[in-house]
C-alpha cells in the first residue's frame, strides 16, 4: 500500500498471533527489488488483534532498516481503510504503541486520522537538554553564517526537527538529513523536515525519515511541519502539505489542540509469500 506515496508492506497477522516480525525479516521485506517491487517499502506493518477493547486493530510498525517504531502517520490511514473496506464501517479505532487513533472515511480512498495533540516539551520529543522547542539550537554550516538554522522541534509520536527553507527542492536532503538524524541533541535520533512556506495555507515539504531515508511522503512529518510553522508564526492552523508523493491536508484544531490529517491511500497489490526459517522469502 501507499499513502501519498509513502510505501508499506503489510502483513495481516490478526488470526496468527504466533507470527513474529524481526529485524532481518523487516529488512528483507522492504528491500528494493524484493517482494515489494522495484521501489521497496519505507515501513513494514503488521496488523494484529487489538489489545484494547476500544480498538478495532493493532498496528505494529517497523522501519526499512529493521527498527521498530511507535508511530507512522500515513500507515495510520492505510490500515483503517483496509478494515473499512472489509467491514463497511466509516470509522475505525487504530491502536499503536503510541496509543489509540480515531480515523474516519472521507471518500472512496480518502481517510482522515486524529493524530492527537503534538508533544512540545523538550523532554517529550525528546531532546538531550532543555530548550524552547519553538526554535532549537541546531545549525548546518559555519557557526557565524549557517546555511540552515532555527528549526522547530515537535513530536507526533516520533521526534521531528523542521527547518524552514526558501526552496525545498534545492536542499540536499540526503546529505543534511542523514547528518542531523544522529545529532547529539536527539537521543532517539530524529526525522528531519525541510519546509518551504508557499502561502499561509500551503507548505512544500521534503522529509528525511530516521531509519528510512528520503521518502515520497511522511504523515507525522507533515503534521510536525504545520505545527512547527504555526508556532513560529509562519502559517495559520491549517494548510495543505505538498510532498513528492502527494498532498496531505493538516488541521491543528484550536478547540482541542488535536492534529487532524487527511489524505489519499492506494492499495497497490495483494500477494502471498512463503517464508523460509531464516526469514528470507522463498517465493
Amino acid at each position: 500500500m501507499n499513502g501519498a506515496g509513502n510505501r508499506f508492506g503489510v502483513f495481516d497477522a490478526r488470526t496468527n498471533p504466533g507470527f513474529t516480525m524481526r529485524e532481518d525479516l523487516a529488512k528483507s521485506t522492504a528491500l528494493r527489488g524484493g517482494p515489494m517491487g522495484a521501489l521497496g517499502a519505507d515501513q513494514i506493518i503488521v496488523m494484529r488483534a487489538p489489545k484494547s477493547s476500544d480498538a478495532d486493530v493493532f498496528m505494529e510498525i517497523w522501519n526499512a532498516e529493521g527498527s521498530e517504531v511507535d508511530a507512522c502517520g500515513n500507515a495510520s490511514r492505510c490500515i483503517p481503510w483496509l478494515l473499512m473496506e472489509e467491514t463497511g464501517k466509516t470509522e475505525i479505532v487504530l491502536e499503536t504503541n503510541a496509543g489509540l487513533l480515531y480515523t474516519e472515511r472521507k471518500g472512496p480512498q480518502l481517510v482522515s486520522v486524529d493524530m492527537g495533540t503534538p508533544r512540545l516539551e523538550w523532554d517529550e520529543i525528546p531532546l538531550s537538554e532543555y530548550m524552547d522547542t519553538r526554535v532549537i539550537d541546531v545549525k548546518v554550516g559555519p557557526i557565524d553564517a549557517p546555511l540552515l538554522a532555527r528549526p522547530g522541534a515537535v513530536s507526533m509520536g516520533n521526534p521531528h526537527c523542521v527547518f524552514f527553507v526558501d526552496n525545498a527542492d534545492e536542499i540536499e536532503v540526503e546529505k543534511i538529513g542523514s547528518m542531523i538524524e544522529f545529532h547529539p541533541l536527539f537521543p532517539k535520533q530524529v526525522n528531519v523536515g525541510f519546509a518551504e512556506i508557499r502561502s499561509d495555507t500551503q507548505i512544500r515539504l521534503r522529509v528525511w525519515e530516521r531509519g528510512v531515508g528520503l521518502t515520497e511522503a511522511c504523515g507525522t512529518g507533515a503534521c510536525a511541519a504545520l505545527v512547527a510553522a504555526h508556532r513560529q508564526g509562519r502559517v495559520g492552523r491549517a494548510a495543505d502539505i505538498i510532498m513528492d508523493g502527494g498532498t496531505l491536508h493538516i488541521d491543528w484544531r484550536e478547540r482541542d489542540d488535536h492534529v487532524i490529517k487527511t489524505g489519499p491511500i492506494e492499495l497497490e497489490a495483494e500477494l502471498e509469500a512463503e517464508l523460509a526459517f531464516d526469514g528470507q522469502f522463498k517465493a
